[in-house]
């Protein structure tokens, strides 16, 4: 289905938890998750780089990596909460999940709902198109076709940015944003420059270049409110992985790049 959302409804349609009458649990403090000896992480495993699964069914991806290392260094075993884009926030409301490492992208309508802990990565949002494809600006979006995935940062750019006129075709997740791609359901994306560069090397012949940049973001560990020692001993596991240079070894694995150097100076 074709349409537009308003920004604002977009926005906060992470309230969905609350205003949608979803039961609120109270979140895991940190006491109980060393008790439980678990941190349970929600993860998209739909949003490569960020997560995926291998051939073998096993997750992979910069933030399971990210997911497992801050269990490690916390001393507890890591639970991936498997989630959608739409759904991270909601999982953490309703306390299916601890923490959530996956692509979040701090902004000022989620700090609404939950607490950022410190940047551990960043991402761009972006809108690549087809190698022959016309458009190189905004205004050349319009009565095109523009694919992206459902409650993402980047859906809140290109709803935001793109002019009256442009169609906007939202999916769950990423994975199936680019089975849109693929299958010539359209030649516009918008999306993150690393989910294209996974693009490109999978599927070649429908590579694509990124013709736009909408925004660029900090991605940061979305923690419940008013749980301040899980904030705090997040924020302490994300300093001193950056300064061991663990971080960065997980991005560029997967991003090809290293970490911006605002983010890697937040370990000291």
């Amino acid at each position: 289905m074709t349409y537009r959302i308003k920004p604002v409804l977009l926005a906060f349609s992470i309230m969905g938890a609350i205003c949608g009458g979803l039961p609120l649990a109270s979140a895991n403090t940190l006491e109980q998750v060393m008790e439980q000896k678990l941190l349970r992480v929600a993860i998209d495993l739909n949003a490569p780089p960020y997560g995926m699964t291998d051939d073998k069914m096993t997750a992979i991806g910069s933030d399971v990596e990210t997911a497992n290392l801050i269990a490690d260094s916390l001393g507890v075993k890591l639970q991936i909460v498997p989630t959608t884009q739409a759904n991270r926030i909601p999982f953490l409301l309703t306390n299916k999940a601890d923490v959530v490492i996956s692509s979040l992208s701090i902004t000022e309508e989620r700090a609404r709902v939950v607490d950022f802990t410190i940047p551990y990565a960043d991402n761009k949002a972006v809108i690549a198109v087809s190698k022959d494809s016309p458009v190189k600006e905004l205004k050349d979006l319009v009565g095109k076709t523009v694919v992206t995935a459902r409650g993402t940062t980047n859906d809140q750019q290109v709803t935001k940015q793109a002019p009256p006129g442009t169609n906007i075709v939202r999916f769950e997740n990423d994975a199936t944003a680019i089975t849109a791609i693929t299958s010539g359901q359209s030649s516009i994306f918008a999306t993150a420059p690393s989910i294209i560069g996974a693009l490109n090397q999978k599927y070649p012949a429908k590579a694509m270049d990124i013709r736009i940049v909408m925004s660029s973001a900090k991605l940061a560990i979305g923690v419940a409110k008013n749980n301040p020692e899980i904030k705090e001993k997040m924020n302490e596991l994300i300093r001193a992985n950056l300064k061991n240079g663990k971080l960065n070894e997980i991005y560029k694995k997967y991003h090809q790049t290293d970490l911006p150097a605002d983010v890697v100076a937040l370990g000291g």
